[in-house]
């Protein structure tokens, strides 16, 4: 069984407690600010002005209450203000170009001193990021510095030079949200409400439409669900995974989450599905989570369930009816034939999918291109295309298996056609296809991918 980890509280012990609490009075006093009043109540400078106060400060007490200060400004500014803050962390917070200067000259002295190398190292860290690292000691700072992340992203499209701002982030919250801090906890239908409400708000793949189908995705004995939480977001799961042990590998999503289904026993599977992984967090987005999850649940599950043998993915493919738009509209296109480019105008039709003849005649040249989209299409970049292929191939999954109208949501008809897949685990063989995709972009992929390729492209 997984060791479920339980939910820290906030209590510390009464003596701390009080420290932190007359040190915070300590340091409004110090300030200048009223007793009883919180951050929210003060009337503060701009944010620029009060980052470069809480740098200038060395005592954590008044540190602390700037940082509060800050956090609590930012919440309330607007969209403008906080934009300005933003590119101020560019301008203003970047490293000690003097100090810099400095160190570089000693560093050029004595080359081979290690002290100077360290002195130039720790002089070209950007002022940005000790301002982060103050800012995390205020309570709640955590919370509100992924959310000032979320917001920086959504302005990095047009302001590029917010994106050295964003390396900072990334590179502590690389750090803060390292795998050892993680912890893994089994959710199930008596998880506290406050978290399956944001299991429903969160998820990403297949939407939650009511409390029903939520307990029919967690309650069953078929049926499993786990997240990462982090001790600093107690109640907020960074990522979670849901995953139905079956007796087979499903080729459609329908029946997995169709409430009228008959449960079977766990100890009666051999197939474990990881249909859902949703991310919860936007402010974290490039912090790796998903590779560390299903690693572990495997585990997990190994541990709990030894009849289980298959661990696969039941996974959209939301890049290809994009993808295959483009194809269709540019007749140079050396990836799909003209014969599949006059077939694919059933896509055009409304209810194509409920048409059997229709759908039928679209099933080989449909499977075609997506077998083309998978192991032969590439982005500018030369990378897949797909963006759920990257990471489960990335992790050193095997494209199993090409799923034709596994979807048919209108979502999954509009996302993909109604194309799903099947990313296979084998535990044999992860370390081998994760080095081939990482070192050469090799696609892991069964015979059964390989030969829905056109014949006459291979």
């Amino acid at each position: 069984m997984i060791k479920t980890e339980q939910p820290q509280r906030h209590s510390r012990p009464a003596f701390l407690g009080d420290l932190f609490e007359s040190l915070t009075v300590r340091g409004r006093r110090l300030l200048g600010w009223r007793e009883g009043a919180g951050p929210e109540t003060i009337v503060v400078p701009d944010l620029s002005e009060l980052g470069q106060r809480l740098l200038s400060r060395r005592g954590e007490a008044s540190g602390v209450v700037i940082a509060r200060a800050l956090l609590a400004a930012f919440e309330d500014a607007d969209t403008a203000a906080r934009l300005a803050f933003l590119k101020a962390l560019a301008e203003n917070f970047g490293p000690d170009a003097k100090a810099v200067k400095a160190a570089l000259a000693a560093m050029q002295k004595t080359p081979e001193s290690m002290e100077a190398v360290e002195a130039l190292h720790a002089a070209a860290e950007p002022r940005r990021q000790e301002l982060l690292r103050r800012l995390n000691l205020a309570p709640g700072g955590t919370a509100a510095l992924v959310r000032i992340r979320e917001e920086l992203l959504r302005h990095l499209r047009d302001n590029a030079d917010l994106r050295r701002v964003d390396s900072d982030f990334a590179h502590l919250f690389g750090s803060w949200f390292n795998r050892g801090f993680l912890g893994l906890r089994h959710i199930d239908w008596n998880t506290p409400a406050s978290i399956l409400e944001k299991i429903i708000r969160y998820e990403a793949v297949h939407a939650i439409q009511n409390w029903d189908d939520l307990r029919n995705r967690l309650q069953p004995t078929d049926r499993r669900c786990y997240g990462f939480f982090h001790p600093q977001l107690v109640d907020e799961p960074l990522i979670f995974v849901e995953v139905a042990l079956t007796r087979a590998i499903p080729d459609n999503v329908g029946g997995l989450l169709e409430l009228s289904r008959q449960p079977i026993r766990a100890e009666e599977a051999d197939t474990a599905v990881f249909y859902s992984i949703s991310n919860t967090q936007r402010g974290l987005a490039g912090v790796s989570f998903g590779n560390f999850l299903i690693k572990q649940v495997v585990e997990e599950l190994k541990g709990e369930l030894p009849n289980i043998k298959t661990f696969v993915t039941l996974s959209p493919v939301p890049s290809f009816a994009a993808w295959l738009g483009i194809q269709r509209k540019d007749e140079t296109s050396d990836l799909i034939s003209a014969e599949q480019r006059h077939a694919f105008t059933v896509l055009d039709l409304p209810g194509w999918h409920q048409d059997a003849t229709m759908a039928e005649a679209l099933r080989t040249p449909l499977l075609a291109a997506a077998a083309t989209y998978f192991l032969r299409a590439r982005d500018k970049s030369k990378r897949v295309i797909d963006p759920v292929a990257r990471f489960h191939l990335g992790n050193g999954a095997r494209l199993e298996r090409l799923n034709y109208l596994g979807d048919i949501s209108a979502n999954g008809l509009k996302q993909s056609h109604g194309l799903m897949v099947n990313y296979l685990y084998d535990l044999g063989q992860i370390e081998t296809n994760h080095e081939g995709f990482a070192e050469r972009s090799y696609v892991s992929a069964s015979d059964s991918v390989k030969t829905a390729l056109p014949t006459d492209k291979s």
